[in-house]
């Protein structure tokens, strides 16, 4: 009896491999595409639009107010600080 059930599950092994194969057979050949690595793009003035390519559109590299960040590098020292203090 043990050989018998190792067949049917050889049968049903492979009945299961067999639809998956027509299910990838079915889908026809996987193409796979290499994309190149992008270089950065040469540093632009401040306040000009970068223009990465014709189908994107175009960035406006954002320009912070010396205010702005005066606060922020305040800021960051505030927590280099907390962090010196508890070390």
């Amino acid at each position: 009896m043990a050989i018998d059930n190792i067949i049917a599950q050889l049968d049903a092994e492979i009945a299961r491999l067999k639809q998956v194969r027509n299910l990838l057979s079915a889908t026809g050949k996987v193409e796979a595409k290499i994309t190149a690595v992008k270089q950065k793009p040469a540093k632009k003035a401040r306040g000009v639009a970068a223009k990465s390519s014709a189908k994107s559109k175009t960035a406006v590299k954002r320009v912070l107010s010396p205010e702005a960040r005066k606060a922020i590098a305040d800021a960051q020292r505030k927590r280099w600080a907390a962090q010196k203090a508890k070390a």
